[in-house]
């Protein structure tokens, strides 16, 4: 069975950073040819954050997370990683990670097949 987890999320003031982590088991992580972030917030629709290519490293932000947020994996750990920095109050939601087969339309939450169950991140103001 494949389980993503993800770490690291916490309360932080506008302007700090954190660091998630998304850790795989189940199956070796290389297998997969993207691995992508997103986030909900109450009341709203989840919305892409990122995606990365598991073998060549190519990467997809969101027009909202870009040049504030990174995203880089691991493969020999299988883990994935989202820094973020310079984060608002509107960066405010449950994260996810997830897995995909391909490297296409990788905003799509529907071309990801196995997802983790989240973790809060929360900005003040």
């Amino acid at each position: 069975q494949v389980t993503l987890v993800e770490s690291g999320g916490g309360l932080v003031q506008a302007g700090a950073s954190l660091r998630l982590s998304c850790a795989v088991s189940g199956r070796t992580f290389s297998g997969y040819a993207m691995g992508g972030w997103f986030r909900q917030a109450p009341g709203r629709d989840r919305e892409f954050v990122g995606a990365i290519g598991l073998t060549f490293g190519s990467t997809r932000y969101a027009d909202s997370v870009k040049g504030r947020f990174t995203i880089s994996r691991d493969n020999a750990k299988n883990t994935m990683y989202l820094q973020m920095n310079s984060l608002k109050p509107e960066d405010t939601a449950n994260y996810y990670c997830a897995t995909g087969p391909l490297f296409r339309r990788v905003d799509y939450a529907a071309e990801y097949d196995y997802w983790g169950q989240g973790t809060q991140v929360t900005v003040s103001s």
